[in-house]
């Protein structure tokens, strides 16, 4: 409810500007800018990266805790061994025990650092998104103040229905490709990808 009015009055705000202020509203494809921005790319690969160093850790942990569990099955197995001692069977019981210790304290240390490395990855996640929408909006205030727009509309923004914000824009005050190019200018080569072939072009055949 409080979006819905929020959303309500800045369409309300919208409406009631002068027709020469309406002229000066630009567009922007947002997540378009988001997504294409070469820095975007490069987070997005230092996470991934970062997430499978991380799941390295936890398969390890993973195959240490089946060992236990196979260590304590044996180990019970053994303290049921009617053809052993009392002793013995009360030695083994024991070791049983023992291991199934280990097995409790290792589901902890999982438990431990599933938490710890999905709070890691998304604050660091969170810290880079926020890092990103920042050079991107200075950029975005710089291109409005320059063509003299009073507001910028997110043209990719949904409502809280999932319904698009803007209905209807012709397109000529759209300034996502101006702000991509501005910031994709000091990309490094690699993040460039080149374009993909036409679909009529086929491979060479290598085995003639």
């Amino acid at each position: 409810m409080f979006m819905k009015t929020l959303f309500a009055l800045a369409l309300f705000a919208l409406l009631g500007l002068p027709a020469a202020a309406q002229q000066k509203i630009g567009t922007i494809d947002l997540r378009k800018v988001f997504d294409d921005y070469h820095k975007t790319k490069t987070a997005d690969s230092t996470l991934k990266d970062e997430a499978g160093d991380l799941e390295k850790e936890r398969k390890a942990l993973m195959e240490q805790y089946q060992k236990s569990t196979d260590d304590y099955r044996k180990a019970l197995d053994g303290a049921n061994d009617q053809a052993v001692s009392l002793d013995e069977r009360e030695k083994r019981k024991k070791s049983a025990e023992g291991k199934l210790l280990d097995i409790k304290s290792l589901e902890q240390n999982i438990t431990d650092f599933d938490k710890a490395a999905r709070t890691r990855l998304e604050e660091k996640q969170r810290r880079m998104r926020d890092n990103i929408l920042g050079e991107i909006r200075v950029v975005i205030n710089a291109k409005a103040k320059a063509a003299g727009y009073a507001m910028v509309i997110d043209s990719a923004a949904e409502t809280i229905n999932r319904t698009p914000v803007l209905i209807y824009t012709n397109g000529d005050n759209d300034i996502t490709a101006l702000v991509l190019a501005e910031l994709n200018a000091t990309a490094p080569p690699s993040s460039i990808k080149p374009a993909a072939p036409p679909a009529s072009i086929k491979p060479p055949d290598k085995t003639k």
